[in-house]
């Protein structure tokens, strides 16, 4: 595991001295007011083979019975057995400038107590938007990434069977709420970041003339030029194609579940001496049995033998420079003999005496 991790550093390390990574704007920006919308509607599935909800699920009997007075059958909800029926919420995502009649993918997950989704028909379901707007409407099969087989105390679940999709399993009605490009366009930064922005409007002056001006570590305002007024999309495309070097932000991850560790070549360590050494002390009990002596009036015996053993290594210790790199770290602490865990914790006693520049982020 030791050698896997030195691996991940090294070749973080590498990758990143390798190229100054120069990065399209498409991956850096998005455009003011051009977004995803959320959209959610309540539902029913149908056609399950006995995994619906059951009678504790009283929405579920209701809902039908709703859908079956529309059609024209009246019918009391206390009358109706739903196991083959499931009350779900459906999601998707509506992207930018979608237009009616395009589909998207949904997601629908059991509201209720039902089993499992498996071999259900969603029936047509309206999906809202935040302005209670119906934008699309979904129906169709579900498809399941799991399953439940066997009964009650002898059963197998395989993955989530009450969470299904349906591709392409809803059809837009309503246009997607985008705004139009106009004369003046604000880019948004997907990472606050001054260096990175004012970059960007660099770059930006530098192609198209001067057009652009950064407002702040995250928004940058360009001018449409006059050569591109009746053809924004055009600058638009252009302009996602041109690359700018992202300044990144000096910053460790430690996963502590898993033992990861991530760091970026822009992590510098001040000058520190790091010193390890492991104590470890071992305890055993062995119970042995005392016999007494032939014709003796003695009686058997357990009695136990306790042994304690100490054990401590020799401290090692590594002195690191002023300015010392990544791979000069990594190799530090193999060189002492560190695992992850221990990696972990030098990590964490650097940030606290102040020798390690650098975000330290533990998730």
């Amino acid at each position: 595991m030791n050698r896997a991790l030195i691996a991940v550093l090294l070749g973080q390390s590498v990758a990143t001295c390798h190229a100054a990574s120069m990065t399209r704007l498409k991956e850096l920006i998005s455009l003011d007011g051009v977004r995803d919308n959320q959209l959610m509607g309540y539902g029913l599935v149908v056609g399950l083979r006995g995994t619906g909800d059951t009678r504790q699920t009283v929405f579920s009997a209701q809902s039908l019975t709703n859908l079956l007075e529309r059609m024209g059958l009246t019918v009391a909800a206390s009358a109706i057995q739903v196991k083959n029926t499931a009350a779900v919420m459906v999601t998707a995502t509506l992207p930018p400038y979608a237009q009616p009649g395009s589909r998207i993918d949904v997601t629908a997950g059991a509201v209720g107590d039902a089993a499992s989704l498996q071999g259900g028909i969603l029936l047509m379901t309206g999906l809202k938007g935040a302005d209670g707007q119906v934008y699309a409407v979904a129906q169709g099969p579900m498809v399941i990434g799991g399953f439940v087989a066997g009964g009650t105390g002898n059963g197998t679940v395989v993955n989530h069977p009450t969470v299904g999709r349906t591709p392409n399993g809803a059809i837009v009605e309503r246009a997607s709420p985008s705004p139009a490009i106009g004369a003046q366009l604000r880019l948004h930064l997907d990472q606050a970041d001054y260096a990175t922005a004012a970059r960007i409007a660099g770059a930006l002056n530098e192609h198209f003339g001067n057009v652009a001006r950064a407002d702040n570590s995250t928004v940058i305002t360009v001018q449409l030029p006059e050569s591109f007024r009746t053809r924004q999309t055009e600058f638009v495309a252009e302009l996602e194609d041109l690359t700018v070097e992202a300044d990144r932000m000096a910053k460790i991850v430690v996963n502590e579940r898993t033992g990861t560790i991530i760091m970026g070549k822009q992590v510098r360590i001040a000058p520190v001496a790091i010193m390890q050494g492991n104590l470890t002390v071992e305890i055993q009990t062995v119970k042995e049995v005392s016999q007494p002596n032939a014709l003796s009036s003695g009686t058997t015996q357990v009695v136990p033998q306790v042994n304690v053993g100490v054990k401590q290594d020799t401290a090692k210790n590594v002195v690191l420079k002023d300015g010392a790199t990544v791979e000069e770290l990594v190799q530090a602490l193999t060189s002492v003999g560190s695992n992850p865990r221990d990696i972990i914790s030098i990590l964490q006693t650097l940030k606290s005496a102040g020798a390690l520049e650098a975000d330290l982020e533990v998730i």
